[in-house]
């Protein structure tokens, strides 16, 4: 979907172009992720192409242009205030000059009032938006300052008594703009982070027709196109290998510092770069499809939701805006009725009003956001959820499904055992084979893969059931056939058979055969640990974070892998639709919990839990439930992941406490309480109030990810 966003107030985002309700400036695009087809990803890889239909080159395009308009008002701004210091008393009583002639002071009302309307235009403007919008803010304060400042200037230029604030005007208006475009280049710096990815696909692609190699445009290839990827060429679509093999970085994507392998029916990701082989891979994921579409649109969801952080934000910024409206009418009333000098009171009026703008309130909290969605996508982290991100800097327990998450879950077959003499070996791996083919499940995958390297025959089956935690039913060759593990008797109250005593259960997963209702062989599967899963336990425990095991597996599988992890404890024999009140029973003890699954049978338990985490989900982002996916299957990325949930909500509180601790030092100071000793002038005012934002940018940027 296309988002448009203002340059000045990164908040207002929208689905269409047109202009800023807060300040009537033109929108920025800032993102087209609906499909490759919508030119959301066209022409992505020259980061100078300036083709009107390249989305990519609009946004800089256009972002440029509004940075540039900044800053071409800041050097003309620049050039009229030169003649109105010259022209200015006080300046000339300061560096000891006198110039003055006839008419000089109409001279100088001419150029204030084209600095005033030309420089000042963009927060006039930004003044009247906000008050149509009913949300008063940085715009307001700058107008209201150097309009004050202004006309107070035009009625001394004609006549009135006092000393003109022409030259205080013109260099606040300078500082103001460029303070504004230094702002907005940090903004920029950071969506750059988002166009990174945009920018990961090549311009040409190369596919197979007729036996042929062809050159295409990316905008024609399709699915199940055939693509040739010679060495050192980005991978352009999602796809499986069907020749070739080479080492593919994926770095950009994933995080995976080391380049991966790939070889026939290997899956390869649009934007990784190819090795030094040739491959050629059938595309199944083009433009909307892709893994690479999907992480942009996962990072731009995640950067316009507002996280409790953010909404803290703009509650300060809101009163902070009506203080120093407050605070400024407070302090030209005190130092009018003081001594009756207007030109002070109404200087150090604007002083206040111009030092207290919440910029840097403002962009504190977005920057953060933008930098950190960003970063943590390119290192194999998807945030869909920012509050649950944010939360994970207060977990307590971390619940781990065992399957596919601390285990490997390639269920590789260990034994097939007859149980009847009326079936053989084969017979129990065949009928098995047969109603589990329509399954997903690893077991299932361990026993197709055990059919195909003994190479035996799949057989038909028909009706297929899938009992969800229990096993697979299906019809085969006329007869009723059951695939299951021990759930399965004890959802049904059924005996359980007696396990042989050569079968080590505290390794092996059992799952029994039954045709027609009878128990007529058992197959057994062993499942590896992961390596790094015993270092993330460890590193949750030296965090003080306690780590569980859930799992359906017996209690003496999980027993073994818990101890040889050595976490804080596991559950046994759970349910998938029993995952979920496991969760509910820590919480319900005041823990701050997050569960880690595969996102498939773990869907109630990752949407019941304070953070749910997706892990091992590969390309595959659609874990709609999770809050946040691991693209990796690396359990130390659940700690990568708490870690760099502390540092962001450590950023996120430094810019806090910076932007608003700037505004309770300088605010005393604009308002005059260090008088005569320090003045504080609307210029320099207007200095701090841009460093202030500017720091806040800085800092933001300093975010990393450890790798």
């Amino acid at each position: 979907m296309k988002k448009y966003t203002c340059p000045m107030h990164p908040q207002v985002l929208k689905d269409d172009p047109g202009k800023c309700p807060l300040c009537g400036m033109e929108l920025v695009l800032v993102s087209d992720s609906n499909s490759h087809s919508s030119s959301s990803m066209e022409h992505q890889h020259s980061m100078h192409d300036h083709s009107h239909n390249d989305n990519k080159g609009n946004f800089n395009k256009h972002a440029g242009h509004h940075t540039g308009d900044f800053l071409r008002r800041f050097w003309i701004s620049l050039i009229i205030t030169i003649p109105i210091l010259a022209l200015s008393h006080m300046i000339q009583q300061w560096l000891g000059f006198s110039l003055s002639f006839g008419g000089d002071k109409y001279i100088l009302l001419l150029l204030g009032t084209v600095i005033y309307v030309y420089g000042g235009l963009p927060f006039l403007k930004g003044m009247v938006g906000e008050i149509r919008a009913k949300a008063i803010g940085m715009m307001t304060l700058v107008a209201l300052a150097i309009s004050v400042a202004y006309f107070y200037s035009v009625a001394v230029a004609l006549g009135v008594k006092g000393m003109d604030f022409f030259w205080e005007l013109a260099t606040l208006i300078d500082i103001m703009l460029l303070g504004h475009w230094l702002e907005m280049r940090s903004q920029m710096a950071a969506s750059k982070a988002l166009q990174s990815l945009v920018a990961l696909l090549p311009n040409e692609v190369t596919v197979e027709k007729n036996g042929e190699a062809v050159k295409i445009s990316f905008e024609q290839l399709a699915n199940n196109d055939r693509i040739i990827i010679k060495p050192g060429e980005k991978i352009a679509a999602d796809g499986i290998v069907i020749e070739g093999a080479s080492y593919v970085n994926e770095s950009m994507l994933t995080g995976e510092s080391k380049p991966v392998k790939k070889e026939v029916n290997g899956k390869v990701i649009a934007g990784s770069i190819n090795g030094d082989g040739v491959l050629k891979i059938n595309a199944t994921g083009v433009g909307k499809d892709s893994y690479l579409n999907k992480v942009i649109n996962l990072v731009q969801q995640a950067q316009d939701a507002k996280s409790n952080t953010q909404n803290l934000a703009d509650k300060v910024a809101k009163w902070l805006t009506i203080i120093a409206i407050a605070v400024g009418a407070a302090t030209f009333f005190f130092w009018f009725t003081s001594n009756g000098d207007l030109s002070f009171a109404l200087e150090r009026m604007v002083t206040v009003m111009v030092t207290a703008c919440p910029h840097a309130l403002g962009v504190a909290i977005p920057l953060v956001v933008a930098i950190s969605t960003t970063l943590s996508a390119t290192n194999g982290l998807l945030i869909r959820n920012r509050t649950a991100f944010e939360t994970t800097r207060k977990l307590t327990t971390v619940i781990f499904d065992k399957t596919g998450t601390l285990t490997k879950g390639s269920h590789a077959v260990q034994r097939v055992l007859s149980l009847n003499k009326a079936y053989s070996d084969s017979d129990i791996i065949q009928y098995s084979a047969a109603v589990q083919q329509n399954s997903e499940h690893h077991i299932a995958k361990g026993i197709l893969k055990y059919l195909k390297d003994n190479n035996l025959d799949l057989w038909k089956s028909e009706n297929f059931e899938y009992m969800q935690g229990i096993g697979v039913k299906g019809t085969v060759k006329g007869k009723e056939i059951i695939s299951c593990g021990p759930n399965y008797f004890k959802v049904n109250n059924k005996e359980q058979p007696d396990i042989p005593t050569e079968i080590d259960q505290d390794v092996e997963t059992v799952n029994y055969l039954i045709i027609n209702g009878t128990v007529v062989g058992l197959i057994t599967l062993a499942d590896q640990v992961r390596e790094g899963s015993r270092a993330a336990v460890q590193e949750l425990k030296a965090m003080g974070i306690k780590s569980f095991l859930l799992t359906g597996d017996n209690d003496s599988i999980a027993a073994s892998v818990s101890k040889k992890l050595d976490m804080s404890g596991y559950m046994a024999n759970v349910l998938p639709h029993n995952k979920q009140e496991k969760v509910k029973e820590y919480q319900n003890t005041g823990e701050i919990v997050a569960m880690t699954g595969d996102g498939v049978n773990d869907a109630p338990a990752l949407a019941q839990a304070d953070v749910g985490i997706a892990v091992g989900s590969g390309t595959d982002v659609a874990a709609e439930t999770a809050d946040i996916i691991l693209v990796n299957s690396d359990p130390r990325d659940v700690v990568k992941l708490i870690e760099f949930g502390k540092k962001t909500y450590r950023k996120m509180i430094q810019n806090l406490v910076w932007a608003v601790g700037y505004n309770v030092v300088a605010i005393p100071l604009a308002a005059g309480v260090l008088y005569p000793n320090f003045v504080l002038s609307p210029a320099m005012g207007a200095v701090l109030m841009s460093v202030s934002t500017i720091v806040v940018a800085i800092n933001a940027s300093f975010l990393r990810i450890k790798k």
